[in-house]
């Protein structure tokens, strides 16, 4: 049996409110922090953190924009902006990319991170990865961290407030979870009590959906938490965490091949890593020769919690552009685990089929 690293965060808060306990969490932490996020995060909460360490023994330094990408560049830039104002707490507030670039940094500065998600757009904020780019927003590679966030602050209150496409990103993000583990299970002959806990995560990432998705989405809408979206945050940051964490290395497919492959054009790569991760969910179905009940039926969950259901909803592409998409997503490393090779005429016939068939909807 091979040796197994399980690499976990320290403490997670969730539910509306959670952000009031900040102080607490970081006076056990640190003693000066600096607070690293995007410039909407920053803000939209910038004055709620600081009133939360006004009063007590942390001293916040002050705040950074992360840079737009977590890319070597802005982790290199960061560190040595920690080391230099001798910083021994980050925290880290945003998206998927501001949370990945505070952890990246947090290991190259051995310093603790806190993480704030202001939208639910991925499971970031809990685990113990990063996902870089090149500058230009091109995919890189996947960074493992050697430790992850030492707390988690889900904040529904917060989160309820972000747009809706945030949360749908974070949706089909997730979704991705059940899919994609199911189509690369022919890579676990016998499960071991590890994988089955990854495997029984994912899939409570997707009962949690069906079960609760289109009323979260509801909620968003009318920007005020919900039980429904509290139990959707749950699945999106916790349970897709654990499926992650859990899953020796190996819980990507197609799906995600399909988001790095869209990285590589300029109308895309911006446009939300989880819609579309959720775009490439429904190809992946089609990749998998699904039926066609079993597709409609994912196209209308889609639908339900606002994932893009055609390449029109993400952008307007000429054929040039999506050639250039579709050869690195099936050159993507992640491609690699899917059980039959994925070639460029099938990944062309899997996106032709979906469209098709959301036309049913």
């Amino acid at each position: 049996m091979q040796t197994q690293t399980l690499i976990f965060p320290a403490q997670i808060l969730r539910g509306p409110g959670a952000l009031s306990r900040l102080g607490e969490v970081c006076r056990r932490l640190g003693q000066r922090a600096l607070v690293i996020g995007g410039h909407r995060a920053l803000a939209s909460i910038g004055d709620m953190v600081k009133r939360q360490l006004a009063n007590g023994p942390v001293t916040l330094v002050g705040s950074e924009w992360f840079g737009g990408e977590c890319s070597d560049t802005q982790i290199r830039r960061l560190t040595q902006r920690v080391l230099e104002q001798q910083i021994d707490l980050i925290i880290g507030v945003g998206g998927g990319k501001a949370l990945d670039t505070c952890k990246a940094v947090g290991i190259a500065a051995r310093v603790p991170v806190v993480t704030v998600p202001t939208i639910a757009a991925t499971c970031a904020a809990v685990t113990p990865l990063s996902i870089r780019y090149h500058d230009d927003g091109r995919f890189r590679d996947l960074y493992p961290l050697a430790q992850a966030p030492a707390a988690v602050l889900i904040d529904s209150d917060v989160l309820a407030r972000a747009p809706l496409r945030w949360l749908a990103a974070g949706l089909g993000d997730t979704l991705a979870k059940w899919y994609e583990f199911r189509a690369i299970s022919h890579q676990n002959d016998a499960l071991v009590g590890i994988a089955r806990s990854s495997q029984a995560n994912s899939l409570i990432c997707y009962d949690v959906i069906v079960t609760y998705g289109a009323a979260a989405c509801q909620a968003v809408r009318e920007a005020k938490a919900s039980p429904a979206l509290d139990q959707v945050l749950d699945a999106i940051f916790t349970f897709a965490g654990l499926t992650s964490l859990m899953s020796n290395g190996a819980h990507a497919a197609a799906a995600h091949a399909i988001y790095e492959g869209f990285t590589v054009c300029d109308k895309t790569c911006n446009f939300g890593h989880g819609l579309l991760v959720g775009f490439g969910n429904l190809c992946l179905l089609a990749l998998e020769n699904r039926s066609d009940a079993e597709m409609l039926e994912a196209l209308a969950l889609a639908k339900a919690c606002s994932v893009p259901l055609r390449l029109s909803d993400i952008a307007p592409l000429d054929a040039a552009e999506l050639e250039d998409i579709i050869t690195a997503a099936i050159q993507a490393p992640d491609m690699d685990n899917m059980p039959a090779t994925i070639t460029a005429a099938s990944l062309r016939a899997a996106i032709t089929r979906v469209e098709t068939l959301a036309g049913r909807l």
